[in-house]
């Protein structure tokens, strides 16, 4: 199973500095190792390397607005 553009998934990151979070998103484009979202959470576009995703699954969450 993989993601793709339009999908609703929750993710488990590592951030730059090795900080572990754990984000819904809904994604929005996905491009030379990056993959742009919008926060479900917060509304606020987020960015994303591919490779420091450490696991992801389905989500059904809807953002508000």
């Amino acid at each position: 199973m993989k993601m793709h553009v339009g999908q609703m998934v929750e993710i488990v990151y590592v951030d730059k500095v090795g900080k572990i979070t754990q984000r819904k998103i809904e994604i929005k484009s996905m491009r030379d190792g990056m993959l742009r979202a919008t926060c479900l959470s917060s509304g606020s576009p987020r960015v994303f390397r591919i490779d420091n995703i450490l696991a992801w699954q389905p989500t059904k969450v809807k953002h508000a607005g």
